[in-house]
This record gives C-alpha cells, sequence and structure tokens, in this order.
C-alpha cells in the first residue's frame, strides 16, 4: 500500500480533453490565436505555484514529460520528479530525479522516500493512479474551448469514482477552476 496521496492539478477544455490526439497543447498554453487559458488580469497561474509549494514530489507520464522538458522554464520548484517510461534512460536529463519502468516500481519508489503528497501528471498517469485508488484530490481548470476530440486522464475505470466538491474560482476570460476530494 502505498504511504503517499496524489494530487491532480490538470488544465483541459470544457469538453474534458488535455491534449490534442497529436500531443499538442496550444489551446491550452496560448499558442492557437483565440485559445489558450485567459489572463487573470495579473499575469497569475491560476493556483498553480501555490498548488507545487504544497506537494512534495510528483511524477508522470513519458509523454507529458516530452511536452513539458522543452519550456524555458522548468515549473516544478525544485521538487523530486519521477517519471514512468520504458524507453527513456535514467540520468537523460539532470532534472528527472528517476525513471520508472512500470507502474508498481513508481509507486514502491515514491513510498519507499517517503514522500506524503505527489502531484500526479499526464492523462495515462492519472488515469493509472486513479484506478489504483490512489488520488485523493482532484483540481480540473477548464478553459473555455471545444477541441473536440483528444486525449482525456477519465477513461475506462472498474468503478465509479465518487467526488465531493471542495471548491470552484472562476478567472476573468472564462475558465472554471474546481478541486474535487475523492470520497473513500
Amino acid at each position: 500500500m502505498a504511504s503517499f496521496t496524489g494530487s491532480v492539478f490538470l488544465g483541459m477544455s470544457v469538453d474534458g480533453f488535455i491534449a490534442r490526439l497529436d500531443g499538442d497543447i496550444s489551446w491550452l498554453t496560448g499558442g492557437d490565436e483565440g485559445g489558450g487559458a485567459p489572463d487573470d488580469g495579473a499575469g497569475g497561474d491560476f493556483g498553480f505555484t501555490e498548488f507545487v509549494a504544497g506537494i512534495d514530489a510528483l511524477v508522470m507520464g513519458r509523454g507529458t514529460y516530452e511536452v513539458i522538458a522543452p519550456f524555458a522554464e522548468w515549473p516544478y520548484q525544485g521538487r523530486p520528479v519521477h517519471v514512468l517510461s520504458s524507453t527513456l534512460t535514467e540520468g537523460a536529463d539532470p532534472r528527472i530525479t528517476a525513471v520508472h519502468r512500470s507502474f508498481d516500481d513508481a509507486v514502491a519508489a515514491l513510498s519507499a522516500a517517503g514522500y506524503r503528497r505527489v502531484y500526479v501528471d499526464g492523462g495515462r498517469t492519472v488515469h493509472a493512479f486513479l484506478t489504483a485508488g490512489l488520488i485523493a484530490d482532484l483540481t480540473l481548470s477548464r478553459v473555455p474551448v471545444l477541441i473536440g476530440t483528444g486525449h482525456t486522464p477519465f477513461g475506462e475505470l472498474p468503478a465509479d469514482v465518487l467526488l465531493e466538491h471542495a471548491a470552484t474560482q472562476t478567472f476573468p476570460g472564462g475558465m472554471v477552476q474546481t478541486t474535487y476530494r475523492v470520497r473513500r
């Protein structure tokens, strides 16, 4: 059993996608004309910095790592970064704490490290942690755009995952951010 709880912080389209089928997230980051997360008027990050300040480490899949890796600024504030990948080599990026070949290896390493709260990022990774019952809370930021198809972290689950509403915040430009706790 894991000794940590997983927390999710995702940006998504109103129709529930976190990326286009080709992995493109320009509609989320502002690369598409008229797309992107709305400016909150203060150049803010919609609570992401505060969220990361409250976690001990993060785990993401290789696909998410490949989207984040080229960013000029690494967004994880010095937190240990674990990547699930069967192809990425250990030591390929000094910003990565560890590469895990399987979900079970990642859970064992995160537990052994003594982390209490782990940020879980990436569609397949979030889905795996949800399926295993290792997610305690989800913060979902819905950007006012419909992209029609793409990747979602909420695929088939073995059972319903019941949620309890914790908070909702709206931002200028129309983004709606809702936090849920997973009911046990």
